[in-house]
């Protein structure tokens, strides 16, 4: 997905600018890069620390240009309305040019100290998920292979909390059907999908070294490197720019291989020179069975395994639509150039579900619940007219076709609830309507939800309207009907719409190829026939195209019968179409990590320590227990509570180390640990809530059922606070 920029390089300096000079002011959100990562404040994921040496100096002496540079163009001004010398009124626009030169040079120093923050930010979380093993490297001994990670302990009870809880607000409050296919997928299925065709990116070559880059990535990051770094670029080649970004999907091989050679752009790490632009299939390539003669490859989605079951998931669900079917796996997609961290890898978890909906009724009967829902949304029209991001009920954008249809605004909705519970940001997640020139062909309305990260937005969940266009393509290529059925109370007459293939003359003319023929002819839909029927009337022939066979054909009018007859139906017949919400898991977790993230200072303040902020929901450990001090009576209460946990079923560890309680708990806030129980007695313990470090006094044989009731989200710990009054005792050794 490319971002769109929406506003041109100086009024994002001035917006940057205000906010570092001010100290009250608070930063607009832009589209991209995300400058709110520079306020003065505490380090977290949308605000970054600003030394206290260099930026203080260049803030202030921007502040101080800025007032200096309004004061000379007063005073230009007024030299002007007096009628001063020519000569005086050019020297002192000279002094004001100087002056804006000055500022442009301070304009850039903080630029780039956004730029070092945004990154100091990033290091400091990824050097901590990885030394607390969250993620790590895949064979990391063997020097590791790009695009490729390992989930640890931590990291892997976060992603399957994350799925638990998926499946808990769509699978089962939504009664969906769950399946399971296999990663390997034979060559047809992905034929008829268009995969084998389509599923390409652009790639170009070192022509020296052989290093691999998407074409596309290097013309982006020129334009966005240029766009917000260069401060000397005209509005002309700003606009030129912003044009270039706003039709990148829509680039040829040719076009793009002009503009990488227009701009200069060369190999990112040697400066050479690159090939033309070539389409690269992102599928890994397999065969299936010793002999070879089956070709497959690892599937680069999980939908194409419920869309070659819906016969019998709908024979399943009794014969009766809406439906939905759900998978969670394994995707890859063997990318040119991984980079970004998990966010573009070659093996992934996807979450997908395929709605199945009557074409002529896309309501929602569960539309209501979700309607009021307010929320950043970012329709193609704002983005084309170079506006933000902006709150709109989701019922109101229903209502006025924003969002195409019911159902879809219902899973956005939903969408919306399902990624603020984990733990995201609202006021960092938004939904983008996809541009026309990013929608395929077939599709009613496509939306992104996109959260915001140190990486600018990144789309981690689709949902897309992909009318019928997925069941007709298997359709086709198989000659299985995939189809649904609505019982009529009465019979209709209806003009039906009849197609009646000359098996015989079918079968002189295209001989192996007859059954493909006609049935490619049989499931025509009602304006390709019409117009078939006209040309086969007028010409008496016509070029018609057989997907299964990759080419065109020529239908002969002693071929085929096309006419339109009224006849009584018991039934209506039709393709489903489908509502399809997307999830990228992995991408999903890391933003979600990115917004837990900060860091606080120690008690004695000589050291910033790291926590993340997870709900309990998605935490790797709901709690921790610790003997105040090293006791035999102390670890056997300890003890005792752990198995009350574990009957619980609730995640926790115990650590009877005698290193100091505040190091303890400095060590799970680190991991997210929501709680922490302290032993410091025989009967009663305290509970440590994480982010307030707020302790509360309960009896040993009430912790587990305390600590289930918040991370269960029955109550929340305001709602404990109430019925366990605050405990504070100097024993206790914070951190």
């Amino acid at each position: 997905m490319h971002w769109l920029p929406t506003s041109s390089p100086p009024s994002l300096v001035r917006q940057l600018v205000s906010a570092l000079i001010s100290p009250s002011s608070s930063l607009l959100r832009p589209l991209h890069p995300p400058v709110s990562l520079l306020s003065r404040r505490p380090l977290t994921a949308s605000t970054l620390p600003m030394p206290d040496g260099d930026d203080s100096l260049l803030r202030k002496a921007l502040a101080d240009k800025l007032a200096t540079i309004q004061a000379q163009a007063n005073a230009v001004r007024q030299l002007k309305a007096s009628g001063a010398p020519k000569s005086d009124i050019d020297a002192a626009v000279q002094s004001l040019n100087a002056l804006k030169l000055d500022k442009a040079s301070l304009e850039t120093q903080l630029l780039q100290s956004a730029t070092n923050n945004r990154d100091a930010f990033r290091q400091a979380l990824v050097n901590t998920l990885e030394r607390r093993l969250f993620y790590m490297p895949s064979f990391k001994i063997y020097r590791g292979v790009a695009g490729l990670y390992d989930y640890g302990p931590p990291g892997c009870a976060v992603k399957s909390n994350v799925l638990a809880f998926w499946r808990q607000h769509f699978v089962l409050e939504e009664n969906m059907l769950e399946v399971d296919c296999p990663c390997v997928t034979p060559e047809i299925v992905l034929k008829a999908s268009g995969h084998v065709e389509k599923f390409t990116d652009l790639m170009v070559k070192d022509e020296k070294t052989g290093t691999c880059y998407r074409a596309d990535h290097l013309l982006k990051d020129y334009c966005k490197d240029k766009l917000e770094k260069d401060l000397t670029i005209t509005a002309e080649k700003a606009a030129e720019l912003k044009h270039v970004l706003a039709l990148l999907d829509d680039l040829s091989a040719e076009e793009l291989g002009a503009k990488i050679k227009e701009y200069g752009i060369t190999a990112p790490d040697t400066k050479n020179h690159l090939s033309d632009p070539y389409p690269f299939n992102l599928m890994f390539q397999t065969s299936i069975g010793p002999s070879g003669l089956t070709p497959g490859y690892m599937r680069p989605e999980t939908a194409q395994g419920i869309f070659v079951n819906f016969k019998d998931l709908y024979y399943y669900n009794g014969n009766k639509l809406p439906f939905a079917a759900a998978q969670i796996g394994q995707a890859f997609r063997n990318e040119i150039s991984p980079r970004q961290g998990l966010l573009r890898v070659r093996e992934f978890t996807l979450a997908e579900i395929e709605h199945f909906v009557d074409p002529q009724d896309k309501s929602h009967p569960k539309f209501s619940e979700i309607a009021s829902l307010e929320f950043l949304m970012f329709p193609r029209e704002g983005q084309m007219s170079g506006q933000s991001a902006e709150r709109v009920q989701i019922g109101e954008a229903v209502a006025k076709g924003i969002v195409n249809n019911e159902t879809l605004g219902y899973f956005i909705g939903r969408v919306y609830l399902f990624l603020t519970r984990l733990g995201i940001d609202k006021e960092r997640l938004r939904f983008r309507q996809h541009l026309a020139n990013e929608m395929a062909h077939y599709a009613a309305d496509c939306w992104d939800a996109e959260i915001e990260c140190s990486y600018g937005w990144i789309e981690c969940v689709g949902i897309a309207d992909r009318s019928a266009y997925d069941l007709c393509a298997h359709s086709d290529k198989s000659g299985v009907a995939l189809v649904a059925q609505e019982k009529y109370s009465e019979p209709r007459e209806v003009e039906k719409l009849v197609i009646a293939p000359v098996k015989k003359e079918l079968g002189l003319a295209f001989k192996g190829n007859q059954k493909m023929v006609t049935e490619a002819l049989e499931v025509m839909d009602e304006k390709v026939a019409l117009q078939m029927k006209a040309d086969l009337e007028s010409k008496g022939e016509v070029e018609f195209y057989i997907c299964c066979l990759g080419k065109n054909v020529t239908v002969k009018k002693s071929m085929v019968s096309i006419s339109k007859e009224k006849k009584k139906e018991h039934q209506r017949v039709f393709t489903p179409s489908v509502i399809e919400p997307s999830f990228g898991i992995g991408r999903i977790i890391y933003c979600l990590f990115e917004h837990a993230f900060y860091t606080r200072p120690s008690k004695a303040g000589d050291e910033q320590l790291n926590v993340f902020r997870f709900p309990p929901l998605v935490a790797p450990i709901k709690c921790t227990v610790f003997p105040l001090v090293q006791n035999q009576q102390y670890e056997e209460v300890a003890k005792f509570i752990s198995k009350s946990l574990t009957a619980a079923g609730i995640s926790h560890k115990i650590d009877i180390t005698g290193t100091s309680i505040g190091k303890r708990y400095a060590r799970t806030d680190e991991l997210g640990v929501p709680f922490a129980v302290t032993v410091d007695s025989r009967s009663s313990v305290t509970i440590r809530e994480r982010d307030s470090k707020d302790q509360i006094r309960v009896n040993m044989e009430n912790v587990a059922a305390v600590v289930k009731e918040v991370t269960d989200g029955q109550s929340t710990w305001d709602d404990i606070l109430k019925a366990y009054p605050l405990h504070s005792s100097g024993s206790v050794d914070e951190e």
